[in-house]
């Protein structure tokens, strides 16, 4: 579409908006008709019919107008989106027309269609535009795809929710996600990332850290001290709300753990960049073990794992991590200074969660399945403890693998 053409049906839709009974003029109220310029009391027409003089002459003021109007909201629109190509035309366009002023309506339609533009690419200087908090989403999808983790589903929605609605946070928010490897700590770090930005990991806004591949050799701590903090600093500043991940984190060095807490602080209001709007995720599979004799004990005394509580749960795992042991996540500030605001507990998966997720890795694959091939791959996998066989010591990790076994 050539540039001439395009202002001229952005023209054209902007007047339909402002010709039409629900249009901008109407907007913004509910319940009420407004009248425009030509609508005036029923009855018998005046001055020669339906288009006597008077209405006429009220058409065609408004329709002037219309285009005027409409010359302005495409200038309006350039500037929002080609910022570059409008530097001082904010004077020049102060008075689109007599009479006329930019409508709130009309700007909100601007920001809207925008926002649309931005959708299919890179349009503003922050990444801040590509932040979508679709919480609704976020909720429905744990709740569907995310099995046997009754408490994660609820802490996770819960504190992201109240994080993102209190309009001025006193510290980023921190969450600790805890469980064996393949109980879901990942895939739900995932879905928040992808919920809460248009671009998901691949966001500007989002940084995932994995200790092992990103900081291997403890010799040079001190370099990745000074990369890690230049990292936070320059995402945050491109994007307030930004989203920081860091997976076995009971690997990381003590001294990198150091480094990042003047990020998840209480915010002093001193520094030039604020950090308060910060998500920080540390996935560890500390306190797993903890987890699991808790499962293990309420399906010993004949009770749903439903019924275990995050304040009996969370204690317990903190309790865990407070001791004594020969790692730097446990003996960190991270615990010391209560700047972890939830301890997310990961249940380990039973039988039944397995299928459940081998029912979701075919239909991601858009592959037929049946019950024979769910049960099949479900006793591929190895179940403890061994007198039980109560749960899948892998999680569902390597369900999507094994199911290979199914394909022609």
């Amino acid at each position: 579409m050539g540039q001439g053409r395009l202002p001229a049906r952005l023209g054209l839709v902007c007047g339909l908006l402002l010709l039409l009974p629900g249009g901008p003029a109407g907007l913004g109220t509910r319940g009420t008709a407004t009248r425009g310029p030509w609508e005036e009391e029923q009855g018998p027409v005046a001055e020669g019919g339906l288009w006597g003089r008077a209405r006429y002459e009220a058409v065609k003021k408004h329709l002037g107008a219309v285009g005027a109007l409409s010359k302005h909201y495409w200038r309006y629109l350039a500037c929002k989106v080609w910022q570059e190509h409008c530097d001082g035309e904010e004077e020049e366009q102060s008075s689109p027309s007599p009479g006329w002023s930019l409508p709130l309506v009309g700007q909100d339609y601007l920001e809207i269609l925008s926002a649309w533009y931005c959708s299919f690419g890179k349009c503003c200087e922050t990444g801040d535009c590509r932040i979508i908090n679709n919480l609704t989403g976020l909720e429905a999808d744990l709740n569907e795809q995310l099995h046997g983790q009754h408490l994660a589903k609820e802490v996770v929605v819960q504190a992201v929710q109240r994080f993102l609605q209190s309009p001025r946070p006193e510290k980023a928010l921190v969450l600790s996600f805890h469980g064996w490897s393949g109980t879901g700590k990942n895939f739900v770090a995932r879905m928040v990332a992808s919920h809460l930005y248009r671009d998901g990991l691949k966001s500007e806004c989002v940084r995932v850290f994995i200790s092992l591949l990103h900081f291997p050799h403890h010799k040079y701590v001190d370099s990745y001290k000074a990369q890690l903090k230049k990292q936070i600093s320059e995402t945050v500043q491109l994007c307030r709300q930004s989203l920081f991940i860091f997976d076995e984190a009971e690997k990381l060095h003590f001294g990198l753990l150091d480094a990042i807490k003047p990020f998840m602080a209480r915010y002093d209001g001193k520094g030039q960049v604020d950090y308060q709007r910060s998500i920080f995720l540390f996935l560890s599979n500390l306190g797993g073990n903890t987890i699991n004799e808790v499962a293990l004990d309420f399906w010993r005394a004949g009770r749903a794992r439903e019924e275990i509580s995050m304040e009996f749960l969370e204690r317990r795992l903190q309790l865990k991590l407070q001791e004594p042991e020969e790692n730097s996540y446990a003996c960190s500030f991270l615990l010391g200074e209560n700047l972890i605001d939830f301890f997310v507990p990961f249940l380990p998966l039973e039988y039944h969660h397995v299928k459940l997720c081998t029912r979701d890795a075919f239909l991601a694959r858009g592959l037929p399945y049946t019950e024979a091939a769910l049960d099949e791959v479900a006793r591929m996998m190895v179940f403890v403890p061994k007198e039980e066989k109560l749960f899948s010591a892998q999680g569902c990790k390597s369900v999507s693998q094994r199911i290979n076994y199914f394909l022609p």
